[in-house]
Formats: structure tokens, sequence, C-alpha cells
């Protein structure tokens, strides 16, 4: 983890830890507002989370007592104003909107959230895979309350797993909603004590990394498209993945571990 002190524009901090990338949002004075420079360095931990063969998934957390703010409005109205994005084109979209010019992840990530997860925050986490909460955290989607739309997702995700009732109740009113609410909905998949959350996620993550990488890639895009397109869109591609990973290294490593009964070991080959 950083020692030492980011700069008051904030960063974005990456740590390597074997197949895992610890990305984290690093600007606790000003409860981690998003600034330009973090969503162009967040962008490019994302990026570098696909591109790099030696990682397998991603954990976002955060620095400080709080997860994330949302964003420094100061900084980030100008670009709204100019309908510009922070992000230069061609690198992965956290949010996974499908943003035309930017990428869509296609590795797993886990996020860890704590005290305060407003806004982007509520975002970056729903379009993780697997959020574990921190029990003292404060969520609100409170951009109505600053004359603006939620445009990272939130009016997508929150009604497909909510319902668009609980959607609405929360989008419409910006109110604030705890851990438990979170659970309920659906937004989180784990409340644990605070401070444990980060560790909670690394070793979901672990055991994600475990798993061969190729199916474990194939799994996420198929049910993303089950959720997106629909169960027909990803039932057509059944057979021609399973095609695929039937033929590669990992599957015959996997049918070996299972006849000498030991783990498997899988290169992601």
């Amino acid at each position: 983890m950083s020692r030492t002190a980011p700069p008051p524009e904030g960063t974005i901090t990456t740590e390597r830890r074997g197949p895992l990338l610890l990305i984290g949002i690093n600007r606790p004075a000003k409860y981690n507002g998003f600034t330009p420079r973090m969503f162009r360095e967040l962008a490019e931990a994302y990026t570098l989370l696909d591109d790099d063969e030696e990682l397998r998934v991603g954990v976002l957390h955060a620095f400080g007592k709080h997860f994330t703010a949302g964003l420094d409005l100061p900084t980030i109205a100008p670009l709204m104003q100019r309908g510009e994005s922070a992000i230069p084109p061609g690198l992965v979209d956290a949010t996974d909107v499908g943003t035309p010019g930017l990428r869509r992840r296609r590795k797993p990530m886990v996020a860890a959230v704590k005290g305060i997860t407003f806004t982007l925050g509520i975002e970056l986490m729903l379009a993780a895979d697997i959020v574990v909460a921190a029990d003292d955290c404060r969520f609100s989607q409170l951009e109505v309350k600053r004359g603006i739309m939620a445009t990272g997702g939130a009016t997508l995700r929150m009604a497909e797993r909510s319902g668009l009732g609980n959607a609405m109740l929360h989008l419409l009113t910006g109110d604030e909603f705890g851990s438990s609410e979170a659970l309920r909905l659906n937004f989180v998949q784990r409340v644990v004590p605070v401070g444990q959350e980060l560790e909670e996620s690394l070793r979901i993550a672990r055991r994600i990394a475990e798993q061969a990488p190729l199916a474990v890639v194939a799994t996420r895009l198929n049910a993303l498209k089950a959720v997106e397109q629909g169960p027909l869109a990803a039932t057509a591609d059944f057979l021609e993945v399973q095609r695929r990973l039937a033929n590669t290294e990992d599957a015959a490593e996997g049918v070996r571990s299972f006849v000498e009964k030991r783990p498997a070991r899988f290169t992601g080959r």
C-alpha cells in the first residue's frame, strides 16, 4: 500500500499481489473525490489489468475512511459542460457502460467499499462483479440534488438489480441508505465489519484467481451478455465458446487434476 501523501488532485495506485491487481483510490483529504487525473489513471489501471497476461483479477479499494464522495465537481463540471470525457480513447472504462471509443473490461473485478460511497462510488461498485461493503457505508446517488443525471451506469444497473421502483426511490430522491439496504437491493454481495472489507475482497479475488482464467473471462462475459442482450443471445454462444475452451491446455489440466485428485494448476492457455 502507498505510504506517501498523494498529490492535491489525487491519484490512483496499483499494487501487484501475484495474479491480483489492487487498484487504490487515493485522495482521502477530499473524501476521494474524483478529478480528471483520477479518471484517467483509473482507466489506465483497468487497462493494465485487462492487458497483462499475468494478472487475473482486479480489486478496487480506497485509502482513508471513505470509498469516494463521487465527482470533484469544480474540476469535472467544465468537462461535462463541453460534453467531453476525462478518459483518453482506447482505454478501459471503469464504469463499463459501453461508451463509444472506450473499451469494456474482460477480467473480473471485486470492489471493497466503506464509509461514504456516493454517486460515482455506487456506479463503480455496480460495474464491478462482486462487492464487499463495510457495515458503516453511507450510499447516495445524489445527482438530482446537483442538477445533473447519473451517467456512469446507475440508471441502468439499479433497476436491473433491484427493480424499477427501488431504483426510482434512490435515483429520484438522492436520499442516503446504508449497507443493509444495499444488500437487500442486491447492490452488494457481502457486508462485513468495517476494516474487514478489503481482506474479504482479497479472499474472494484469490479464489477466483485459482480458477481457469480463460473460463473465468468467458463465464463473466456470457453472464453479462445475458443481462444486457437477453438469454437467447447468451445461449447462442454456448457451443462455440465451449468448443474453444475445451481445446485449451487449461481444459486438459482440469481433466488431469480431476483424475489425479489434486488442485489444478492453470496457466491461462
